[in-house]
């Protein structure tokens, strides 16, 4: 169990409180639950739906590829202790994206709201990035930093934290 002191940061301790997976899910919830107070109907156009469709699987190929990756490498793919992590990874999708995980996610959430299409759901996907960034990433970045020095800061200036 990690214990600190009031003002002062664990090493490897995140901010993030809800884990991603979680925090989408609640997100896609309020998205919904606005467009049912607001009267939204999905978009049946097959415009809509083919983007939508689209993004949802590229999403899922997105997450499965990343975790094959942390698999094969035989690493955690748990985000809310980097300080587990046996190596750095950087190959696979790894090479185009830092974080590949949360962007299957957030374009999971673009997709649903391509779908819903309606301009104030777009708050979601919005929300879900900034906060994922501020108090996932950021907070992994500094760990990994800690952990891998001048690998992961090479790594880290070659490859865009999201796309």
């Amino acid at each position: 169990m990690l214990h600190s002191t009031p003002g002062r940061r664990v090493p490897g301790a995140l901010d993030a409180k809800v884990p991603a997976p979680v925090l989408t899910a609640i997100v896609g919830a309020a998205m919904q639950a606005y467009a049912w107070q607001a009267g939204v109907i999905m978009d049946a156009s097959s415009a809509h739906m083919v983007a939508g469709v689209a993004l949802s699987l590229l999403s899922a190929a997105l997450a499965l590829a990343a975790m094959a990756v942390f698999y094969r490498a035989r690493t955690t793919i748990n985000p809310l202790d980097p300080r587990r992590a046996r190596l750095l990874v950087t190959g696979g999708v790894y090479r185009w994206s830092r974080n590949p995980m949360y962007l299957s996610l957030l374009l999971l959430l673009v997709a649903f709201a391509i779908r819903l299409d309606a301009v104030l759901v777009w708050l979601g996907p919005c929300a879900f990035w900034a906060y994922v960034t501020r108090f996932q990433i950021l907070p992994e970045e500094r760990a990994l930093a800690e952990k891998f020095g001048a690998a992961y800061l090479a790594y880290r200036r070659r490859t865009p934290r999201w796309l």
